[in-house]
């Protein structure tokens, strides 16, 4: 079985039928390869709840965060979808994720280090549409696609 690890903006484009992305991250969903698992963790369940009622970011596809929460529901009814906890082994590699920037003062890296960093202890493929990200973590010997 085949895990993959979507970021926050897949989450958001499959959610969202508004979002430019939308029709490419479910050509990407529906090819799935049969016993495929997506894992859903805080940080995404916490942005698309966020980012679903947040108007300045849907616009006319606003939602009260109780339809929020319904959405995130929904992808948790799918078998193929779970919630994980943080796995073990995390202080140790975001570390080591972010050893190449430690001589540097703190950005966005901090960030994308702790999804990959998350994405490599779950043994999942990372999936993304943020450019810098997928291309840093193929840079780093990532699992990394693109939908579409």
């Amino acid at each position: 079985m085949i895990s993959f690890f979507p970021d926050l903006n897949v989450w958001l484009a499959l959610s969202d039928i508004g979002h430019r992305h939308h029709a490419e991250s479910w050509n990407w969903f529906g090819r799935l390869p049969p016993g495929a698992r997506l894992i859903f963790w805080r940080y995404t369940q916490i942005g698309l709840l966020r980012l679903l009622s947040n108007s300045a970011v849907m616009g006319e596809y606003t939602v009260t965060l109780e339809r929020a929460w319904s959405i995130y529901d929904e992808w948790l009814a799918d078998p193929r979808v779970e919630l994980y906890p943080e796995p073990r082994g995390m202080d140790a590699g975001f570390r080591e994720a972010t050893e190449r920037f430690a001589g540097r003062a703190a950005s966005k890296w901090v960030g994308d280090c702790y999804i990959l960093a998350y994405a490599k202890q779950s043994q999942a493929v990372l999936v993304t549409f943020d450019r810098a990200l997928y291309e840093f973590a193929g840079k780093q010997g990532h699992d990394v696609v693109r939908p579409g």
